[in-house]
């Protein structure tokens, strides 16, 4: 079968840019609150992703599987006006901007905050880095 289908890409009109921001090291939970809610305050971001290792909440396998891990960075922060668990050691965010014509201005101030708010390290890169609309194995049941 040969033929070419072009389909249009819906999802806020375009597939919108986003900053990647990678930590020379894990984060400690202050300092991600602090990079967190120092981001939300800028305009032009949509949403904003992180990763990182996660801290287990039980151990999961050996002699003391089902005990407690009580590990200091698994804590309640507080994001904004809410509180959220952080279950992982933040190493990274994916920082979806709302508009392509601001991305220059976008990136210099989310430069700002991370040479304000990061201790180690970074590097910042602008790309489209998630998926944007469902793929094939969104839909396969395997």
């Amino acid at each position: 079968m040969t033929g070419t289908r072009t389909m249009k890409t819906s999802y806020a009109g375009t597939p919108l840019p986003e900053v990647k921001i990678f930590t020379d090291r894990l984060l400690s939970a202050d300092t991600t609150e602090k990079v967190l809610n120092a981001l939300i305050e800028l305009k032009h971001i949509r949403q904003i992703n992180i990763c990182g290792e996660t801290l287990p909440e039980k151990v999961k396998s050996g002699p003391h599987t089902g005990i407690p891990v009580n590990h200091p960075e698994r804590r309640v922060i507080k994001f904004g006006n809410q509180e959220i668990e952080l279950i992982k050691q933040v190493g990274g965010f994916f920082v979806e901007l709302t508009d392509e014509a601001d991305v220059d201005s976008s990136v210099e101030e989310i430069r700002k905050v991370c040479d304000r708010t990061i201790p180690v390290g970074y590097t910042l890169e602008v790309g489209r880095y998630s998926k944007y609309r469902p793929t094939l194995t969104d839909t396969l049941r395997c």
